[in-house]
């Protein structure tokens, strides 16, 4: 006996508002209705993450900080700002994080009561910035030189409401396990270092190289949290009770 057809789902709000759509590719979804859906674009996908109005906006791209600051059950949008991320002639990693930091939460355009959360991240050997490798045999020499060694991974977190800019950088540091040849190469050929500061993730494959970490883990991945509360409660907007 064949088995029922299961009902397909009306894709029209009870409300009666307009659907929010979501354009993937060729294809496009119906994602909810009534406030603005937040919509990260990750090379050609887009992700829904959180929904809600602009009082809480995250200035960043990367997949990982908005999962994070999900983790808070804070409803958000994201804007992408766009800056120049030279580093200047003798600046340090620290300096280098915390200015970037700031710049992408100047550097979007919000309402005047909106929370804007902005971050950069990079790893730092010896007082090197290790940033994104531009190649697979730049992301082995980068993973060569963390083998069996302890580096620092410096966030820049700031936070914008009106007129009033809290920056601060966050440190934590991580010890790697020795890496053979043939460890670096699976690793470069699963593809995940490739856009990753020093060339790692330490939430996805990555973290099997990873011995211990002093500090914030949720730094190392791109956006210290308890820092990120701490700030919005300085400002009077706090993201918790």
């Amino acid at each position: 006996m064949a088995e029922p057809t299961p009902p397909t789902a009306d894709p029209t709000p009870a409300s009666g508002a307009e659907p929010v759509v979501l354009a993937s590719g060729s294809e496009s979804v119906v994602l909810a209705s009534g406030s603005e859906s937040v919509v990260l674009a990750s090379g050609s996908e887009s992700v829904v993450l959180a929904s809600g109005s602009e009082s809480v906006v995250l200035a960043s791209g990367s997949p990982r900080r908005a999962e994070l600051l999900g983790q808070l059950g804070v409803d958000f949008v994201i804007r992408v700002p766009d800056i120049d991320e030279t580093p200047r002639p003798g600046e340090t990693p620290v300096d280098y994080v915390g200015r970037l930091a700031r710049e992408k939460g100047l550097a979007i355009d919000v309402a005047a009561d909106a929370l804007v959360i902005a971050a950069d991240t990079t790893v730092d050997l010896d007082g090197e910035v290790l940033g994104k490798p531009a190649d697979a045999d730049e992301a082995r020499a980068m993973l060569r030189r963390l083998s069996a060694r302890t580096h620092r991974v410096h966030t820049g977190v700031s936070l914008r409401l009106g007129d009033r800019v809290e920056t601060e950088v966050v440190t934590s540091l991580v010890t790697f396990v020795p890496l053979t040849e043939d460890t670096i190469d699976w690793y470069v050929a699963t593809g995940e270092p490739l856009d990753k500061a020093g060339a790692y993730a330490i939430q996805g494959a990555g973290g099997t190289f990873v011995l211990r970490v002093r500090g914030s883990v949720s730094n190392v991945i791109g956006l210290p949290l308890h820092t990120v509360a701490r700030l919005a409660a300085t400002l009077a907007r706090p993201l918790h009770p």
